[in-house]
């Protein structure tokens, strides 16, 4: 399956999209490319809701466009759909033969409900969420989909979007228009409320396309956010009302210069903000979380999981992605292993003792940071740490949430507490004293347990934990098969880092189990 493409262009109501997809021997998928056109497509519906010659003209003048640029790329499998704006069209059938035609190309209707699956789907497989409502708002149409441990409970699909609002009640005014704002508010709230399984839901909404995605960039401009990526971000209510109330009072011109908002949706973007404050309001929902996958990729998700053995599993996705950074960065699988291992059981004896505690959440995070330990080598031995730190944390992992990602970093890139506190420094507010201290100690657990594999062969079989006999520090008694020289030299370098665990002095005693050759990588 290497490199294995697959082309889909998104006939959306308010942009026509093509993206190329590319997916690895890991199934990974990565886009080669993915252009777009603000077709507008809804605004040539008339009252009867028929598209006129000129908004079929725009059609298929980006699909021709679109179609040539695709066959630059050698694709396995290609797809063509279309949602809202010609779904509502009551001349849909001829403008589907008319693609077919004139461009040669097969354009899928797809339905409303098909739309929402597949947007949750990508919601569902790529984020860390149990419950949620997911709420993917096109140009025409408005998906919401409930779902309660990751199960799809119900759908729903109001037929107006940022577009058909925008000429609903914007037609004409400014942007900003009061009137025109509250008539809008009420209005869509009022859609909201005929929906009681929206109504006081209490889970947190997620928004899948461009204007959920402006809200959360225009809004980590705003606040300095210290870290990259959209996807798994969250906003508090207050946060998403400020930069609603931003918008608003920011002039049409002004908006231009606005860090986060596309300049093609500055006409759109308070309609869309309309939506998602006041379903946040009906739904009483703790957050609004930004997904940066829908709809397209539900559709490629979908596919790798039919044609191979589940390659994104609902309830496994933070193990399944670690695993492909750990394949894609080339880390040695017995390095990996022996690091957990080690780890575990120095974490067993410090729990033994009551030195240190841990939820099973970072015991998850212990296991992840020793398989990712130092993957920044991969760029730069000299300076992996950094680069370690720097790549995790700014990478959208999917099922990490950022707060994860950090925690995550943080642990996978440990070498001191001097270089620990620089980078928890950018992120000081995210964490607890508490916190922070706990993912010190478990980033130096990580490291002492690579300074016991040093010789990357499992030379370590057993270890032991005990007070000194003055009481006024421990013993670590470890036991080896074969010549340990390597890791002794680390073990006695590096021990200070478990010396801040412990909060007292330690010393190791290393005890020969056999005189037998070492157990190698094979």
């Amino acid at each position: 399956m290497s490199n294995e493409r697959f082309g889909l262009i998104d006939v959306g109501s308010n942009t026509i999209r093509l993206v190329v997809f590319e997916m690895d021997d890991f199934q990974g998928v990565t886009e080669l490319q993915n252009i777009k056109t603000p077709a507008r497509l809804v605004q040539y519906l008339d009252e009867n809701k028929e598209m006129s010659e000129e908004g079929i003209d725009v059609l298929l003048s980006v699909l021709k466009s679109f179609t040539e640029i695709a066959g630059q790329y050698e694709i396995k499998d290609s797809k063509a759909i279309a949602t809202a704006a010609i779904r509502q069209s009551s001349n849909r059938l001829n403008i589907i033969q008319r693609v077919k035609d004139e461009i040669g190309l097969e354009l899928e209707l797809l339905p409303e409900e098909k739309e929402a699956y597949y947007g949750n789907y990508a919601v569902r497989y790529t984020m860390d969420l149990l419950d949620g409502i997911s709420i993917d708002i096109g140009g025409g149409s408005t998906e919401l989909t409930l779902f309660k441990n990751k199960e799809v409970k119900d759908v729903h699909s109001f037929p107006f979007g940022t577009v058909s609002l925008q000429h609903q009640f914007f037609d004409g005014k400014k942007h900003n228009d009061k009137k025109a704002i509250e008539k809008a508010t009420e209005w869509v709230t009022d859609q909201f409320k005929q929906l009681d399984w929206v109504t006081n839901a209490k889970v947190p909404l997620i928004g899948i396309g461009g204007s959920a995605r402006n809200y959360a960039e225009i809004n980590q401009r705003q606040i300095d956010y210290p870290i990259a990526g959209i996807h798994h971000y969250e906003m508090k209510p207050k946060e998403l009302k400020d930069t609603f109330d931003l918008l608003v009072s920011t002039s049409m011109k002004e908006l231009s210069d606005l860090d986060g908002l596309s300049e093609d949706r500055r006409d759109i973007i308070v309609p869309a903000g309309i939506v998602f404050k006041q379903l946040v309001n009906v739904m009483d929902a703790p957050s609004f979380a930004i997904s940066n996958r829908g709809l397209r990729e539900g559709i490629i998700l979908e596919r790798l999981n039919n044609d191979y053995k589940e390659p994104y599993d609902l309830f496994g996705i933070k193990r399944q992605t670690v695993q492909r950074l750990f394949k894609q960065y080339n880390i040695r699988p017995i390095s990996a292993h022996q690091r957990i291992l080690l780890a575990d059981q120095l974490l067993a004896l410090l729990k033994d003792k009551h030195i240190l505690s841990v939820e099973d959440e970072h015991l998850f995070l212990l296991h992840y940071g020793a398989t990712l330990y130092y993957l920044g080598s991969y760029i730069e031995d000299d300076s992996k740490s950094q680069h370690t730190f720097y790549i995790i944390s700014n990478t959208n992992l999917l099922g990490f949430s950022h707060k994860d990602r950090v925690r995550l970093a943080l642990l996978s890139s440990y070498k001191n507490r001097s270089l620990y506190k620089q980078y928890v420094k950018t992120v000081d507010s995210w964490f607890d004293d508490d916190e922070k201290d706990t993912l010190l100690y478990l980033g130096c657990i990580i490291k002492f347990a690579e300074a016991l594999s040093d010789s990357h062969v499992n030379f370590v079989k057993d270890m032991d934990l005990v007070e000194s006999e003055d009481k006024e520090g421990y013993d670590l008694h470890i036991t080896y098969k074969g010549d340990a020289i390597a890791e002794e030299y680390r073990a006695n370098k590096h021990k200070n880092h478990l010396e801040r665990v412990l909060d007292k002095p330690l010393n190791i005693v290393f005890h020969s189990e056999s005189n037998s050759s070492p157990d190698t990588e094979g």
